[in-house]
């Protein structure tokens, strides 16, 4: 049984157009001992909202109303706010555009609750978290032995970077791991980009998720 204790205490954002659905998860998180703090069901409104609150993670789902919570995942990770996906999408589609956005984790809707559970405690030792469904969603139409393949073609130094933006650290993440710059991280993202002749970040940190998935 997945122990919930380490969870005691974190605070949540929940955002999602469906208030039975907030409703719910409100319920269920403060059952296991987590703090909702906050929920919102548009974008605009969880930005304004999160400014006045202190949160650990945020519940994101993908659809909201008209709006789409890719746009709020980019904003957030811009301002070092970790994201969580919860959604109905399960297919690989939504689960990449999330990922290249910067969801820390993806979680389904249709999984039970120990599994989101266990996504936020992901978030929160900053590793990348995907559901069963959402893994193997990610994995069809994938080349076996293709990202393997493409380590080689990088140097030991820019490998363990690699291998960090697929556990989910941000570019201030890695600056502080690895004791530099964040212009000299962005510089070893343009080295790997030219080496794996891939066009932007986005694209190089899905694929370094996937590829420490196993994928």
């Amino acid at each position: 049984m997945f122990d919930t204790k380490p969870l005691q205490g974190v605070r949540v954002f929940l955002v999602d157009d469906h208030p039975a659905v907030r409703e719910g998860l409100s319920l269920l998180l403060s059952s296991k001992g987590l703090l909702v703090c906050g929920e919102a069901d548009r974008g605009a409104d969880a930005l304004s909202r999160l400014a006045a609150v202190a949160v650990d993670v945020v519940l994101v789902d993908l659809s909201l109303g008209e709006e789409s919570g890719i746009d709020l995942i980019t904003a957030l990770r811009e301002s070092g706010v970790k994201t969580l996906v919860y959604s109905m999408h399960d297919d690989r589609e939504r689960v990449e555009a999330a990922l290249a956005a910067g969801a820390n984790s993806y979680v389904t809707k249709r999984e039970m609750a120990t599994t989101l559970l266990e996504a936020i405690s992901s978030v929160l030792a900053e590793t990348c978290y995907l559901s069963p469904v959402a893994a193997e969603a990610l994995q069809q139409g994938i080349e076996p032995d293709t990202h393997r393949h493409a380590m080689t073609l990088l140097s030991e130094r820019e490998q363990k970077l690699f291998c960090k933006m697929g556990e989910g650290y941000s570019t201030s993440d890695l600056a502080r791991h690895f004791a530099i710059s964040t212009s000299t991280v962005e510089t070893y993202y343009a080295r790997i980009l030219d080496k794996l002749k891939l066009s932007r970040t986005k694209e190089l940190r899905l694929m370094a998720i996937r590829f420490m998935k196993g994928e």
